[in-house]
């Protein structure tokens, strides 16, 4: 009798999941129609480091005429396109991207309402800490990583030449994809406290442990902003290396909260 309600529960389950996945599913897609027809803002919005006027490159211009320093040279960068079907693809993409993001908070709504049921109250109030401070720090991540850390990285690798004579002609599709994955890596990066915290909740982490071990931490922060950036020069390891570290000491201070 135990199995076989064992067995009735466990397909009971599985169909409640197929139903949350099947809803997540509809309305992704729906969101990323809807994204799909406003192409316009859409790529101002993610082709906008690639303009002179992008607010990052103004502000830190604007700092440098107020430190005497010298401002950012002009630059002008032009994107083409090498496939005859790559920018409708692309296009397609992008818009499926922006839906996944607009329902994000969604998707963790239903998710979060599949496993309540099998958690207590206290395991309740710590799983919505967990996901809504992952989602805070992931969002935080994607913004670093679009306002300050690929804005810079296009600049130096968009400009740079190895003789006067030889012209860079970047593709859409290697714009996209690096602005992509450089988003992910960061938002992944930026869930080191949330990640340190649930560690130590369960007993595994302590803030020793990571006192200890800072120095080792700095080397191997160092060595992923080094695969993360594209580019080799010392500013832009710095500025991916610096809120790494920057969050590698927020979360031995959580952890001691």
């Amino acid at each position: 009798m135990n199995q076989v309600e064992e067995t009735h529960d466990f397909w009971w389950h599985l169909d409640e999941l197929r139903g949350v996945l099947l809803r997540v599913l509809i309305v992704t897609v729906a969101c990323a129609c809807v994204a799909f027809f406003f192409k316009e803002t859409i790529f101002s919005f993610v082709l906008a480091p690639k303009s002179q006027d992008f607010i990052t490159y103004r502000l830190l211009n604007d700092l440098c005429l107020r430190l005497g320093l010298p401002t950012m040279d002009h630059f002008d960068v032009s994107l083409i396109n090498t496939g005859l079907a790559q920018q409708f693809i692309i296009h397609m993409k992008t818009a499926f991207c922006v839906g996944v993001i607009c329902v994000s908070p969604y998707i963790l709504y239903q998710l979060f309402t599949f496993i309540a049921p099998a958690l207590y109250s206290s395991e309740k109030k710590v799983a919505l800490r967990i996901v809504w401070s992952g989602y805070f720090m992931f969002a935080i991540g994607l913004a670093l990583n679009y306002f300050v850390i690929f804005p810079l990285t296009f600049r130096f690798l968009g400009t740079y030449q190895v003789a006067d004579d030889v012209t860079n002609l970047i593709s859409l599709d290697s714009y996209m994809s690096t602005l992509i994955i450089m988003s992910l890596c960061l938002g992944v990066m930026f869930e080191l406290p949330v990640v340190a915290w649930l560690l130590a909740r369960i007993g595994v982490l302590n803030p020793a442990f990571l006192k200890k071990y800072r120095k080792h931490a700095i080397v191997v922060i160092l060595i992923i902003a080094a695969i993360i950036t594209p580019t080799s020069d010392v500013v832009t390891l710095l500025l991916v290396s610096l809120p790494i570290y920057l969050l590698y000491e927020l979360s031995i201070l959580i952890i001691k909260l």
